[in-house]
């Protein structure tokens, strides 16, 4: 990004949050029961209080300010910041934080209105997604006799899809980074999605790595890749006595791995002693966190079990996110971004699949702490996310009660901590 238009971002953002509270687009439908039962529906919620109980889902307060397919587009207030985001080559969304705050729950045949006051813009940053930029607006909701009943912050990224440029990525600990260039990028991609991408020419087919911008055999600048089987052998090997490598504890394997598919990578032999490394050992792919942000692919010996994960307890609720959940719970949230339920699109965007929406999350995380505190009201809840929740994956979402009024959930899949949340039950009077 230009300085130039990085200094307009700037100013825009100063001017929109110096303008304070602005009226919103007005919210299409009243609280409504047919929405409810598709929403609860859709999220398996078949708590009895949002339809015979005459309540609405404290969760799905965003719900009644989206405007759905083809409605009408209305103006909102970071409108000119995302336009221009766009416009930059920012094109990619995708949301990371939410927290809602309830006054109280709505009840059936209520009308709202609401207010959006912008409250600012960090970056550009390096994420794992892409260079971006953050963006934060609080939207608040009232009643018919303008008391307010929700408040919420969100924030969304903004980033350019497709290849990461070079550095590493920030927030890491271990002291050893890749250093991700356009050539390298979907690699790394990859194996934070539990891939193993092998480059291949675009027109002659040929496999190589590492990658490069060029086929070695027919000099075409043309570049695809191809999933590994994630099995190879040993091609050949080091014991590694010193220098020190910082997370690392002597002596260790590192190997030149034969993959079935013809090329050789390096990697750790991890859960096997030195000497009983083997030229020609038949080995499998595993991947090894390093990191919050980094994850290296490693060897096991072939057949070797799976090592145990620390046992985090049973979880509350365990979802298939099949693409009919991934899809109908977008749906039934109002939100039609394509990243959500159109795979070519995700793709696109540089995304494995597609994946849940933060509405979708939110109605969980609400599902998860009221199957653990079935009496309880919800007064705020605070939504950090991180691993996508793709389609196929499995999410397990977990609680654990730190205080009376304090609820922590945390939701997983196969690569990572899908969302960490708290949420505040208000007191009993």
């Amino acid at each position: 990004m230009t300085g130039d238009v990085h200094e307009r971002l700037t100013a825009l953002a100063a001017e929109l949050a110096a303008a304070g509270e602005r009226p919103a687009p007005p919210c299409p439908d009243p609280v409504n029961e047919p929405m409810i039962r598709n929403w609860t529906q859709a999220l398996g919620d078949a708590s009895p209080a949002w339809h015979s109980g005459g309540l609405a889902p404290p969760a799905m307060i965003q719900v009644w300010s989206m405007h759905g397919l083809n409605a009408p587009k209305s103006s909102s207030i970071g409108d000119g910041i995302l336009r221009l985001l766009d416009e930059s080559g920012y094109s990619g969304v995708v949301a990371t934080n939410c927290e809602q705050t309830y006054d109280r729950y709505l009840r059936h045949g209520e009308r709202l209105r609401s207010t959006m006051r912008f409250d600012g813009i960090t970056g550009p940053k390096k994420t794992a997604m892409g260079e971006g930029y953050f963006v934060t607006w609080f939207q608040t909701w009232y009643d018919e006799r303008d008391e307010r009943v929700a408040e919420m912050l969100f924030r969304v990224l903004k980033f350019r899809p497709g290849p990461r440029k070079g550095g590493a990525p920030k927030g890491g600990k271990y002291p050893l980074q890749p250093v991700i260039s356009p050539d390298s990028a979907f690699f790394w991609d990859g194996v934070a999605s539990g891939e193993l991408r092998i480059q291949r020419c675009g027109d002659c087919g040929r496999l190589r790595h590492p990658p490069g911008p060029m086929c070695p055999s027919c000099h075409s600048p043309n570049r695809e890749y191809t999933v590994a089987s994630g099995r190879g052998e040993v091609h050949s090997y080091v014991v590694h006595h010193h220098p020190p490598v910082p997370g690392r504890t002597p002596p260790y394997v590192v190997a030149v791995v034969e993959l079935d598919e013809g090329v050789r990578v390096v990697g750790d032999i991890n859960r096997c002693p030195p000497e009983n490394v083997k030229i020609g050992m038949p080995v499998e792919l595993t991947f090894e966190r390093m990191d919050d942000t980094l994850t290296l692919p490693q060897w096991v010996p072939a057949g070797t079990p799976p090592e145990p994960a620390p046992d985090p307890g049973t979880p509350v609720l365990e979802i298939e996110l099949t693409p009919t959940f991934v899809i109908s719970t977008a749906l039934a949230t109002r939100d039609f971004t394509p990243v959500h339920h159109d795979t070519a699109k995700a793709r696109a965007q540089g995304t494995k699949d597609i994946f849940i929406n933060i509405l979708t999350t939110m109605g969980l995380v609400q599902r998860a702490a009221l199957a653990t505190v079935p009496d309880a009201t919800l007064e705020r809840v605070d939504v950090r996310l991180g691993a996508p929740a793709y389609a196929g994956d499995t999410l397990r979402l977990y609680t654990e009660r730190t205080d009376p009024t304090t609820l922590r959930v945390r939701g997983t899949v196969s690569i990572g901590d899908h969302v960490t949340a708290t949420v505040k039950l208000r007191e009993q009077e």
